[in-house]
């Protein structure tokens, strides 16, 4: 089973992607906390391609397709961006993030350890980031 949605490149699309996620994860038979953790991962990714690599341009777009697979579901985010290689960043160091007060650059972190696996690949201007989590069936 497939669930896709293609939402524009402004935050306010973010609602209608956590509205499609809560209906798309009601139907996998997830528990709240795997549901909540599961839809923060997606959110965080697609805010930063909406922020970072396409300047919030409504004119953009970014695709999700949801797929499940013995045992684990797969969220495939495709977009023409600036390409950002989640695999490749590098966690900052807490106690400067702390120590200079900066909000922000910690999404990723939860990302990584929401997530089992992260794959990113870029291909003729198209990037792909895949977010894979297990589940026990």
């Amino acid at each position: 089973m497939k669930h896709q949605i293609r939402i524009y490149c402004e935050t306010s699309a973010l609602a209608e992607l956590r509205i499609f996620l809560q209906k798309t994860l009601g139907e996998f038979h997830l528990s709240d906390k795997d549901q909540h953790q599961v839809t923060l991962a997606v959110e965080e990714v697609c805010a930063n391609l909406i922020i970072h690599s396409h300047n919030c341009n409504a004119k953009d777009h970014i695709e999700l397709e949801v797929k499940e697979a013995s045992g684990k579901l797969i969220f495939e985010i495709k977009d023409q961006g600036e390409a950002f290689n989640l695999i490749d960043y590098e966690i900052p160091d807490l106690k400067k993030v702390i120590g200079e007060k900066r909000k922000g650059g910690l999404g990723i972190i939860l990302v990584k350890k929401i997530m089992d696996e992260i794959e990113f690949e870029s291909d003729k201007g198209i990037n792909t980031c895949r977010l894979i989590k297990w589940f026990q069936t």
